[in-house]
């Protein structure tokens, strides 16, 4: 269970479209202290999250001045368009920085848009535009470079990475200590959180590891595949990936894997999407069918692929094709998932690599909230949550002097079930020991079970 921090003042955030990311960010920012008022055109929407959450609503459209204004867009302190249209968000976002005086995020998903992103968020005076999908694909090509694992994660402006895997029957970390670990195999490396038979632990030296724990570990980029491969653990990324559906995410990811020389395959049912693809992607083989038909899935290689990536617009249909790659394949999976419903049915499910596209946006959002509603001296500057949420990695920006600066970290009085995993100084990652002290303009990573931490001194009792 998270630990509640003290909360600071809540913000006035003014959210635009109820869909999963909105229903997402009210149930992640309400738990945060803000005060959240809800836009959205449909009002049996409205009425249903208004009942859920304690939360003002809106029935309107979010880029008419008399809605934001109904809203309270004059006291708000931030704006977050998230609707299904580009243009509606950014048109949204546009009138609210042009009434109040609030910050401004926009969700932006097309491609012709997200090779803007830095003019439009520059000429529009935006603090942020998160596109889901690309971010989502990011996310699947990091795992797809390291699959043996489960979740790759990258900090420090991509220096550093947190990674997952599960400990195979037999490993060199099988009854290990974490401090003999750091004895024999190396000190470059922190193991930060351990998932055993459901609980999940913020480890000390004296915790021993064990076959079937799912562990994450930080360390440099130049460190992670040097260690797996120490202990035994493949660290060559894919040659070859197939792709079911040619949405968004499928074509940024798509895009990707070329750039690094995988080969692609893209299943699509839909003949002029397949054509658009062709275009888009030359490098790719765009293959016209259906990705659920089994005689296809064999005819196309399923069998002898190395990466197996479903990415239709229905959760069911990914989940079915991931266990049946699973059964005919050695493929690596990765399953892409919107709804979060039935959460310990699919944790239950060898499901492989799990995504979450909604998640990955109300994650950049949260870290920007948290740095927002705190002074500007400490700022958030990447926010992960591990575990089925029950545990944040954030990477806090130290801009001034405090009581947490220049004091060996063996003498900081910091709360239990927390660990500083790395510090980043000048693009150099230090895995820290208790002689290591934290200066003015290092990046530190925080990994801890406490929820809702938006300050670097949070970590003190």
């Amino acid at each position: 269970m998270f630990k509640k921090s003290p909360q600071k003042q809540g913000l006035q955030i003014i959210i635009v479209g109820a869909g999963k990311v909105g229903s997402t960010l009210i149930e992640q920012l309400t738990k945060e202290g803000h005060d959240i008022t809800i836009i959205d055109r449909n009002p049996a929407k409205i009425t249903e999250i208004t009942n859920m959450y304690d939360i003002m609503g809106v029935t309107g459209n979010g880029a008419s001045y008399s809605v934001q204004m109904d809203a309270g867009i004059e006291n708000a302190d931030l704006i977050i368009a998230v609707t299904g249209s580009d243009e509606l968000n950014l048109l949204c976002c546009t009138i609210a920085k042009q009434v109040g005086d609030c910050a401004a995020i926009a969700r932006v998903r097309t491609p012709d848009y997200s090779r803007e992103v830095s003019y439009l968020q520059d000429k529009l005076g935006l603090a942020m535009i998160i596109n889901p999908e690309l971010e989502a694909a990011k996310e699947a090509a990091r795992i797809l470079y390291l699959p043996s694992a489960l979740e790759v994660s990258s900090f420090a402006h991509n220096q550093a990475d947190m990674v997952k895997f599960k400990i195979p029957e037999g490993n060199v970390l099988d009854q290990m200590t974490i401090a003999h670990l750091g004895k024999t195999i190396t000190n470059d490396i922190l193991i930060c959180a351990v998932e055993r038979n459901g609980e999940v632990y913020i480890p000390s030296g004296n915790f021993t590891l064990a076959a079937g724990d799912v562990i994450s570990f930080v360390a440099s980029n130049k460190v992670t595949r040097s260690f797996l491969a120490t202990i035994g653990i493949k660290t060559n990324r894919v040659k070859n990936t197939m792709i079911i559906g040619g949405g968004k995410v499928a074509y940024y990811l798509a895009q990707q894997l070329l750039t690094r020389g995988i080969n692609v395959k893209i299943i699509e049912s839909d003949p002029t999407r397949c054509q658009e693809l062709s275009v888009l992607l030359p490098k790719a083989i765009i293959i016209h069918g259906d990705g659920t038909d089994q005689d296809l899935l064999k005819e196309e290689g399923l069998e002898y692929i190395e990466s197996f990536v479903p990415l239709t617009g229905l959760d069911e249909e990914n989940v079915m094709l991931t266990l049946y790659a699973k059964k005919v394949s050695n493929a690596k999976v990765i399953t892409k998932i919107n709804r979060i419903t039935f959460q310990d049915v699919i944790n239950s499910l060898d499901l492989g690599s799990v995504i979450y596209p909604r998640y990955i946006t109300s994650e950049a959002i949260i870290a920007y909230v948290r740095a927002k509603k705190d002074s500007m001296d400490r700022n958030i500057e990447t926010l992960y949550h591990m575990f089925d949420h029950r545990v944040e990695a954030i990477e806090f920006l130290i801009n001034s002097e405090s009581d947490i600066t220049n004091v060996p970290l063996k003498d900081l009085s910091l709360k239990n079930d927390l660990l500083i995993a790395f510090i980043n100084r000048n693009g150099s990652i230090i895995i820290p020991t208790g002689q290591d002290s934290i200066h003015v303009g290092d990046t530190v990573m925080i990994v801890t079970s406490h929820a809702g931490l938006s300050d670097i001194e949070d970590i003190l009792n």
